[in-house]
């Protein structure tokens, strides 16, 4: 049965390089305070800690636990990681808050059968960058390079997305974009309420 929970869930999908966590990031710096306060939670990843991503560093062993436990609302498998995202999402989408949280695309038919108030943005790069973005990083060994690589080469577009955003220029100018788009969806749903 689909979760209809009053907070809406923005899932935030892109290739690597594309930008979605600085996004992420200046969307919260600039979001309107008068509002339900936006929430971004850590993913919890089977790797060691980055000093380039505010994430939970976990072991293959303790994410196994957590999953038996049922503790994830959302997970996925890429580039020989395991991603997860905490159950304690529904405590805020129950409450009514904003929730942002950057996905891989593959977990994006199942977060709609799970959660009836989503919206899915797609960060679009044009490939020559997203390559010149992700060699720069310098943060994979060559083969998880390569994948990155590969995976962003093939998929350079989602029509299953609610929205896309360019930012292949100003990152100021896709903030900017992502937050009108949110406090519009935010508005007409308040609308739809009264």
């Amino acid at each position: 049965m689909v979760k209809k929970f009053p907070g809406i869930l923005f899932l935030v999908v892109g290739n690597s390089g594309s930008g979605k966590d600085s996004i992420i990031s200046g969307l919260v710096k600039k979001f309107p305070s008068n509002l339900k306060n936006i929430y971004v939670p850590k993913r919890f990843i089977t790797r060691s800690p980055s000093k380039f991503e505010e994430n939970i560093s976990i072991s293959t062993q303790e994410f196994i636990k957590m999953d038996k436990k049922e503790k994830f609302a959302l997970k996925w498998h890429v580039y020989e990681l395991d991603y997860g995202i905490s159950k304690e999402i529904e405590d805020y989408l129950k409450n009514g808050h904003p929730v942002i949280i950057n996905v891989s695309r593959t977990i994006v038919k199942q977060a709609r059968e799970i959660y009836a108030n989503i919206k899915v943005i797609f960060i679009e790069v044009p490939f020559k960058i997203t390559y010149q973005r992700i060699k720069d990083r310098k943060r994979e060994s060559e083969d998880l390079l390569k994948q990155r690589i590969e995976r962003a080469r093939k998929n350079q577009n989602f029509p299953e997305a609610d929205f896309i955003i360019d930012n292949s220029g100003d990152l100021d100018n896709a903030i900017n974009l992502f937050l009108n788009y949110l406090l519009n969806v935010i508005n007409k749903k308040e609308k739809e309420k009264n």
